[in-house]
């Protein structure tokens, strides 16, 4: 049984029931019979009583409860063993009770679908847009006979574009399921040619389904006929947005790729050091953001929205800090040894790992995002755009603008450019070249730690976090040109858009394979990468 149209109108007609005729519906709730329950959920509709809507949502949510002693109904909120209740007319706070005392009004699948339809006619008129919105996408799944007229009336008077969207989506598919006239279905489906989300599809799929003999199930040839020509039509856009969806995340994948290479590209291109312990300086700075969450989450709960802001330059002093040490404890003894740097530095990770192990236990962290990194930007169906991952592409863009000034037009950019291209000739000049190395590698380390930061809001904070990036991070480096912050933007991007397209078709693994044989096959030809640097020493 659906909600009738004199129902729905009444429900926007008349502000109050007789409270008499609510509890009478409340406990036909309770019956065995479905019928009996589906007429109740259309009395509670009809009756307009600013008690039904509350009531119906907790009864599609499971919230709707009886009590044992004296048979009264309630709503309930779980509180540890228990729950807190509140009564169902009323609305008032009664205590709270044991789940023993409760007694759960059951619903069934038809019933949902019934209450679901209810609901979407009781807040098609609510000043609320997200609730129209709600409402219009509620009566679109379910798509009852009776709810043509009121979709009708909520479009010819909204006025939020998005709203009315999703209204006439629903007005379309109510048509095309329940319409007669065959010129109506036609329409419907001319309509629903424009919307591209996969419930669409769907819809406009199952008007082309067999029999199990093989038999269409849809008759009129006309209505087939649209229908295959609207679900081409959803195919291409799908497909389109699929194409620009995987865009969005190659570039996603390559702003991650920028991050963690960026630094590594810096230590590499003027120390000529293999850090393998680069990874670690990531996950350091992640840790980073977990410990400053913690002080927010404790001491300053409502400013947890800021407390990127306080990660990013606490991970940068962090993990620069500790590259520093790393520089002046261990690697400044084994310049012109890059065997024993690479085999130094990789034990280094492994104490690092094992020593956050320690500290935090090998599982993993949780890190919040802040309300701004939260939910996502829906352009069209099939294409949705996560905020967070948004925020990182225009960090890493920012991080790497701010690094390209730095060594543009500062006096420490000038000495590292002059020791990068010719060391011996830069020492010579009075540049003192170990100051340079400490503070480059505590540079690329800082902004390995930003990388961290970055990091924690889309994966998982865990000691193993930067093994993840420390193969892609030196191929990003070397298919670049070792040194060059361009060649390494270039690269990250590459390598990111490349990674993305082949996923599908080659799946993860395999598709990393193919992307590092690649990268092997172009240092054949070029050895020097994209953008090789220029200057006297690096020529010899």
């Amino acid at each position: 049984m659906r909600i009738s149209l004199v129902a729905v109108a009444l429900a926007v007609l008349l502000p109050a029931a007789a409270r008499a005729d609510l509890l009478m519906d409340l406990q036909a709730l309770t019956e065995k019979s479905n019928d009996t329950k589906a007429a109740a959920v259309e009395g509670l509709a009809a009756g307009g009583h600013e008690r039904a809507l509350p009531i119906l949502e907790a009864y599609l949510d499971g919230r709707l409860f009886q009590v044992k002693a004296d048979d009264r109904l309630v709503i309930g909120e779980e509180e540890g063993r228990g729950y807190r209740i509140f009564d169902a007319v009323t609305g008032e706070a009664a205590g709270e009770l044991g789940k023993r005392k409760l007694r759960k009004v059951r619903i069934n699948n038809r019933l949902r679908q019934v209450v679901k339809a209810a609901l979407g006619g009781l807040t098609l008129g609510s000043p609320d847009p997200a609730a129209r919105m709600r409402a219009a996408d509620a009566v679109f799944r379910s798509a009852p006979a009776e709810m043509v007229a009121p979709l009708e009336a909520a479009l010819a008077s909204e006025e939020n574009a998005r709203v009315a969207e999703r209204l006439r989506r629903a007005l379309a598919a109510t048509r095309l399921v329940n319409a007669e006239d065959s010129a109506l279905r036609v329409a419907a489906l001319q309509t629903l040619a424009d919307f591209t989300d996969p419930d669409v599809r769907a819809l406009v799929a199952g008007v082309l389904r067999n029999d199990d003999a093989g038999s269409p199930l849809e008759a009129d040839a006309a209505v087939r006929a649209a229908a295959e020509e609207t679900l081409a039509t959803i195919e291409r856009a799908l497909e389109f947005n699929r194409f620009l969806a995987s865009i969005f995340q190659g570039i996603s994948l390559g702003s991650v790729l920028l991050l963690a290479a960026i630094g590594l590209a810096i230590t590499f291109g003027v120390m000529g050091v293999i850090n393998m312990a680069h990874g670690e300086m990531v996950m350091i700075g992640a840790y980073t953001t977990f410990l400053v969450q913690e002080v927010f989450r404790t001491s300053f709960p409502g400013a947890f929205d800021y407390s990127l802001a306080v990660a990013i330059p606490a991970a940068f002093l962090v993990t620069g800090l500790v590259g520093i040490g790393i520089e002046r404890g261990i690697i400044r003894f084994l310049y012109g040894r890059p065997l024993e740097t690479l085999l130094a530095t990789w034990g280094l990770s492994l104490i690092l790992q094992q020593l956050v192990r320690s500290i935090f236990g090998p599982t993993n962290q949780e890190v919040g995002n802040p309300t701004w990194m939260s939910g996502a930007w829906e352009v069209a169906g099939g294409l949705t755009l996560t905020y967070n991952r948004l925020w990182i592409i225009v960090f890493a863009l920012m991080v790497f603008a701010l690094l390209m000034a730095l060594i543009r037009f500062s006096s420490y950019g000038l000495q590292m450019r002059a020791v990068t291209q010719n060391r011996p000739m830069a020492s010579s000049m009075g540049i003192r070249t170990g100051w340079v190395d400490a503070m480059t590698f505590g540079l690329g380390s800082g902004i390995a730690g930003m990388a961290g930061v970055a990091l924690s809001q889309i994966d998982n904070v865990s000691p193993n976090l930067g093994q993840g990036y420390i193969i892609d991070s030196f191929m990003v480096v070397v298919f670049g040109g070792v040194g060059n912050l361009w060649g390494t933007l270039v690269g990250a991007f590459s390598l990111g858009l490349v990674n993305k397209f082949l996923e599908p078709y080659a799946g993860a693994v395999l598709g990393k394979i193919l992307v590092l044989v690649v990268v092997i096959l172009f240092i054949q030809k070029r050895p020097r990468g994209l953008f090789a640097l220029r200057g006297r020493a690096v020529e010899n």
